[in-house]
């Protein structure tokens, strides 16, 4: 049967069976032809897929950040920018990326640790919302993962499984990587497939994550090319990085020894004028004033600023560290002739920078999961120590905020861009341009439509025989097409614990509801009690809030967000905290 007549819409893909006349002895049968192996349609490329962690829009220096980052750039220059994607957090982005539907749809309304009964949270990827990698697998292509995958329910995490919710349960041939949220870089909880491992070397040895995972990555796209180069593969390397810990080499840590004196306020200025120029925000793009609740530069005393640069220039080390691991596997496929038949989507983050470590910082990100703030004074003791493999540090919020730049807020608050809107990259040579930005609203939901799209695979109407549950992104291809195409995703809600915003047509109405950081002085108001903010299609950065001005249309905005709520599992709302970590209090087991 010609494989281009195979039903891809139902998975798994079915084959006819032979018939011929049988005789009592082979050698008189006529033979049929053997049954061909099932690949996709003929020239789907290869896909690559990078994810980096925690990272913010004005992080990177594709971006106009500061943190060297050339292999995006570089990718960039032959491919696409992106500049106006949308994330949500940590595992509700990894959900929805995978399945290409909204993340409370696919039950992952908040971080997989603290999922609830309701239904929305609980963490559960429902069977009828297949993954990339399913459909993908199912229509002939090689998958495997690589890093951090944080959507497998907690309860189900340990060696007894179950592991339908595992990688290799979800469609991944091959996984090598970590669990869960985050993982020390140079002694991971490291799992081979279904097995914990240790790491091949020890930090004396020089072992560090990010190298690890490509290695890895290289081995396995090495064999697949050697032993059934017609068949193409799906790589998905989801980096640790640059979420805390924030660890990097000595040679890159030294590297940024200084180059950051001049202090977060500046930094966002700097930052701001760059992508000015990199054409990324237009001419009349506004920045947004510093954020009242984080204290200005000229505030901190100098131990405060001599300790915060440090904890910066870790994560800046780390940045620029596991770009040049991409670039170690971009060099790969490009000596092996596998580049430019490789769709590659690289990802500058899954939600904005994150600034939970509050003001100061802090030497182990394990005390603001405890919900207690560093000072100063306890982390310039162990400065020469940041970085290394006996810190687990994060940056200060101020430091966060400026990687966000030009936005507001950071991660956890999913209701402005600060938190939401990350850079992504795009390269494929056969269909997509050079050197060209596109400014169309994009989500991190429209992924898996555009893969599908451009390797020509439909969306699938069954999987293993229970009907799917139609995709909610949407594809991005008549964009990298036509930059000055009409938007295709009209209406996208954000919400993450309370923090809440609407987009619609280019209008946005947001409230922020919690603070990203342990904050005992901070009330968290009633839901009711919000303040609403309301942002135009002419405001880029939301920097000029209209709810004074037009009521009426924050009024329509505010209904939009409850009936795109209820549609997609967001009701109720669950703003609890630290109180879901407590598995009787948020009702999953244990």
């Amino acid at each position: 049967m010609d494989p281009e007549a195979l039903n891809r819409r139902r998975l798994p893909i079915t084959h006819r069976r032979s018939t011929t006349d049988t005789p009592i002895d082979a050698r008189t049968a006529r033979r049929p032809e053997p049954a061909k192996p099932l690949r996709p349609p003929e020239g789907a490329p290869n896909v690559l897929l990078i994810l980096i962690d925690d990272m913010g829009f004005g992080a990177s220096s594709a971006f106009g950040g500061p943190c060297d980052m050339p292999t995006a750039e570089r990718i960039a220059a032959e491919g696409v920018r992106f500049t106006r994607f949308h994330t949500t957090l940590c595992s509700p982005t990894r959900q929805s990326l995978m399945t290409g539907r909204n993340h409370h749809t696919v039950e992952m309304g908040a971080l997989a640790e603290v999922a609830t009964s309701f239904p929305g949270y609980t963490g559960v990827l429902p069977d009828d919302c297949a993954t990339i990698a399913q459909v993908l697998r199912m229509n002939g292509y090689s998958t495997g993962m690589f890093g951090k995958h944080h959507q497998t329910p907690p309860w189900e995490t340990s060696p007894s499984g179950p592991f339908d919710r595992w990688p290799t349960g979800q469609g991944f041939e091959r996984f090598y990587g970590f669990i869960g949220g985050d993982t020390h870089q140079y002694v991971p909880a490291l799992v081979d497939n279904l097995n914990p491992i240790e790491p091949p070397r020890t930090p004396d040895e020089g072992y560090h994550l990010s190298e690890d995972l490509v290695d890895q990555a290289i081995a396995w796209i090495g064999n697949l090319t050697a032993l059934t180069p017609d068949k193409p593969w799906f790589t998905y390397l989801s980096f640790g990085a640059t979420h805390a810990p924030h660890h990097a080499p000595k040679p890159y840590l030294e590297a940024m020894r200084g180059r950051f004196d001049h202090g977060y306020d500046r930094q966002r200025e700097l930052t701001f004028e760059r992508q000015k120029a990199l054409g990324i925000l237009p001419d009349d793009a506004e920045l947004t004033a510093p954020n009242e609740k984080i204290p200005s530069w000229d505030e901190l005393t100098d131990d405060d600023r001599l300790v915060g640069n440090r904890l910066f220039e870790a994560y800046a080390a780390m940045a620029a560290h596991t770009d040049d691991q991409v670039a170690r596997l971009v060099a790969h496929l490009e000596e092996t002739d596998l580049l430019d038949d490789t769709l590659v989507l690289y990802i500058l983050g899954d939600n904005g920078a994150s600034a939970e470590a509050g003001a100061y910082g802090t030497f182990n990100e394990m005390a603001y999961q405890n919900n207690v703030l560093m000072t100063t004074d306890d982390i310039k003791p162990r400065l020469d120590e940041i970085g290394g493999p006996s810190a687990f540090n994060h940056v200060p919020a101020g430091w966060a905020h400026a990687m966000n730049t030009p936005y507001q807020w950071s991660k956890i608050v999913a209701s402005h861009w600060g938190g939401t809107r990350t850079g992504m990259v795009a390269r494929y040579p056969h269909r997509i341009p050079a050197g060209e930005i596109r400014s169309q609203f994009t989500h991190v939901n429209d992924v898996m439509p555009t893969i599908l799209d451009i390797v020509g695979i439909p969306e699938p109407q069954q999987v293993n025989g229970i009907t799917q549950r139609p995709l909610e992104g949407v594809s991005f291809t008549y964009a990298i097409d036509d930059a000055g195409a009409d938007e295709r995703h009209h209406t996208q809600y954000f919400e993450i614990g309370g923090n809440r915003g609407i987009y619609c047509d280019g209008w946005t109405a947001v409230t922020q509801h919690w603070l990203p950081w342990p904050d005992p002085d901070d009330h968290v108001p009633a839901l009711e009690d919000d303040t609403w903010e309301l942002y135009g299609p002419d405001d880029w950065t939301q920097a000029r809030d209209l709810a004074a001005e037009q009521p009426a249309k924050l009024r329509e905005l505010q209904e939009r967000f409850l009936i795109e709520g209820a549609k997609y599992n967001v009701l109720p709302i669950d703003d609890r905290q630290r109180e879901r970590f407590d598995p009787k209090v948020a009702g999953r087991p244990d």
